[in-house]
Parts: C-alpha cells; sequence; structure tokens
C-alpha cells in the first residue's frame, strides 16, 4: 500500500483585513494548509483606532537616537527630531509615509519640536543653543534665534491674546519667553521678551492652562513656579530626590503636572490654588527605570478621556502606562531596542506614539476602557 505524504503546511501567521462591521474586530487566523477549511482561529482583537494595524513602526527617517515627537493639534501628523540634526514629518494614518525631512536646520542635536497651535510653524530646540522656527508647508526655516548659550533642554509653546508665546530653558541657567506672532513666524523675535536666571541648568519648562505661570525643573530637583505678570517666583514643588527630566500639563484646566526624574520616580503635583494634598504631590509613579543614560524622558497625559491616564518610557526599553486615580499601571508596551525617550498621546484616539535611542517611533493602539 502506497501511504500519501500529508499536505504541507505553511505554518504562517495571516491578518484579514479589517471589515466595516460594527465590532470593528480584526481576526489573527494561523494557517495550518493552503486553503480556508485547514485554517484555525487563533484570537479575535477588538480595534480601537483608525490604525492599519494595532502597533505601526515608523522607522528609516534618522540614523541616531530620537530625542521628541510630537503629534500636530489635529492628530493626522507627526514630527519627530533626532540626535542626527534632521526632522522627519509622518502622516500619522495609513500608508504612513515619511513626507518631510527637513536637514540644515541645527548645527548638532535637536533635542525638542513643538507644533504651532496657529501656524503651519514648526518650532525646534538644539545643543547648539539655536531656537529654529521653520514652515512645514514649504520645508524651509524661516528663522534661527541665538537663544541660550549651551544646550537647551525644554521647549513649550502656547496661544494667548492673540499670539503665540514660546518658553526655552538651557544648561546656561536661564529661562526665556519669545514672542513670535499670531503668524508663528517670529519676525520681531530678536530678544526675549521676559527672562529669568535660575542659577542652574535648567531641564525642563512648560506652560500653565492660561498662560500666565511657567513652570521650570532643574538640577536642584524641584519645580519653580514663576508669575509671567510680575516675574516674581511665586512657589517651589518639592519631592523629587533626582533631577526631573520634563514638565507636562494634563489637559483641560491644567490642574495638574507630571514630572519624570532621574530616580526612576515620576510625581503628579496638583498645582491648584488650593491643595488637600501634603507638599501638593498627588500621586507617586514607579515601574518606569530611568537607567544610567541620563536620558531626559518626556512624558505625556491622554487627552481623549481628558487625563486618565499618563505614560513614560524607560530604560527597559517600554513604555509605561499608569492610571491616574489608583496609580496602578495599566500597559507595559514593549517594543523598542532601546530606551524610550519621548512618549506622546493622540489628541483625540487612543493611540501613543513612542520614540527611541534605536532611531525608530512606534505608534501602537490601547483599550479606552481600563
Amino acid at each position: 500500500m502506497i501511504r500519501k505524504d500529508p499536505p504541507e503546511t505553511s505554518g504562517a501567521v495571516i491578518k484579514r483585513a479589517r471589515t466595516a462591521s460594527p465590532t470593528n474586530e480584526q481576526q489573527l487566523i494561523i494557517s495550518a494548509g493552503n486553503n480556508e477549511k485547514e485554517q484555525g482561529l487563533i484570537r479575535t482583537v477588538t480595534r480601537t483606532s483608525g490604525l492599519d494595524a494595532p502597533i505601526v513602526s515608523l522607522a528609516g527617517a534618522h540614523g541616531a537616537e530620537i530625542l521628541s515627537c510630537r503629534f500636530d493639534p489635529s492628530g493626522q501628523n507627526i514630527a519627530a527630531v533626532s540626535a542626527d540634526r534632521t526632522v522627519s514629518l509622518w502622516r500619522t494614518y495609513p500608508p504612513n509615509t515619511n513626507y518631510g525631512q527637513l536637514t540644515g536646520l541645527h548645527k548638532s542635536a535637536i533635542v525638542d519640536v513643538q507644533w504651532s497651535l496657529l501656524s503651519t510653524s514648526l518650532y525646534t530646540v538644539g545643543a547648539d543653543g539655536n531656537l529654529c522656527i521653520s514652515d512645514v508647508a514649504t520645508g524651509e526655516r524661516v528663522k534661527r534665534i541665538k537663544a541660550h548659550r549651551g544646550v537647551i533642554n525644554g521647549l513649550d509653546r502656547i496661544a494667548t491674546g492673540g499670539t503665540e508665546l514660546l518658553v526655552t530653558g538651557g544648561d546656561d541657567g536661564h529661562v526665556r519667553i519669545w514672542d513670535v506672532g499670531s503668524d508663528g513666524q517670529g519676525e520681531d523675535a530678536k530678544e526675549p521678551i521676559k527672562e529669568w536666571k535660575i542659577g542652574f541648568p535648567v531641564t525642563a519648562v512648560a506652560w500653565s492652562a492660561d498662560g500666565s505661570q511657567v513652570y521650570i525643573g532643574g538640577l536642584d530637583n524641584c519645580i519653580h513656579i514663576y508669575d509671567l505678570r510680575t516675574e516674581e517666583r511665586l512657589h517651589v514643588l518639592k519631592g523629587h530626590v533626582d533631577t526631573p527630566t520634563s514638565i507636562t500639563l494634563s489637559p483641560g484646566q491644567g490642574n495638574y503636572i507630571l514630572t519624570p526624574s532621574f530616580s526612576s520616580v515620576a510625581l503628579i503635583h496638583d498645582i491648584r490654588p488650593f491643595s488637600p494634598h501634603p507638599h501638593r504631590i498627588y500621586r507617586q509613579l514607579h515601574g518606569a527605570p530611568a537607567g544610567f543614560e541620563s536620558v531626559l524622558s518626556r512624558g505625556a497625559w491622554s487627552k481623549f478621556d481628558g487625563g486618565k491616564k499618563v505614560a513614560i518610557g524607560g530604560a527597559d526599553r517600554a513604555v509605561t502606562v499608569w492610571d491616574v486615580e489608583s496609580g496602578r499601571i495599566l500597559y507595559k508596551l514593549p517594543g523598542h531596542k532601546g530606551t524610550v525617550t519621548c512618549v506622546e498621546f493622540h489628541p483625540r484616539e487612543p493611540i501613543v506614539l513612542t520614540g527611541s535611542k534605536d532611531g525608530t517611533m512606534l505608534l501602537g493602539e490601547i483599550d479606552p476602557n481600563l
């Protein structure tokens, strides 16, 4: 009797395309043969965003570590800056194209980036001490300002009174305010409109929700609150035992700030006028190791749910997502091959954007109901 050999199996994982069903599910099946009758369903994944897949890799644009990445206000575009002195521009949604690469803006590593709230301008700061304004529509740099002597570590912007204000802080121990106008071109921004000499290197800056105050973090392990009108220091927030690496304001009324630090402990401070919490510390968050590379890790608040979650990258090559109310860890998101340097939430969907020292970015969707 002649025995017939069994049909060959490919063992390949196949992803079925999403249908327009109201459940918005995606089926992952494992092939046990060459026809559908021999294929078995192994998992059904409920999709929560408009991405092509639950995880999307954005790679190939940078030859060095990514130091900051941001969604634009609409959530349709992404800007990333790197130690290779370039800025990459991406589409958030399929086909996730890298449609722009800005070069020649800075003479050394680009440390941070912000999209304009009022125009097509893109603001970048670098280790060369320069603040650069570029027009995304043309891809050209429209202005370069020698803002600091030394590395600029932090940048933030706010639209107020029909104009846009920038705040920068650097290793020279100064914090400066710049008025770049309603068109974001900075034609008259030759000199800062306000300046504070802090006395030690500044690692992080952020605006208050109404633009009346500036939050400043530095090597003294504290967060200093300065009033823009009186130019006086109003308050000092303590609690860190090592240098804070970034300051991120909660969405909405801006009642809280998130500050990671080199100690691997992140704090959420209550910045309301009257706080019931001792030392204004609302939460202590553990689980995102800072490592020994002294990376200025940039945390983020979720925007799609009004700030119920925060996320910080770590030296464990993962992103940790916490529930703010309970302090419980919701996610440990892997995927990178190096320290995760920056995290950003999409303004409208449950999507997390991460950048890493491996020179790549990842887009990942999370469950908004957790």
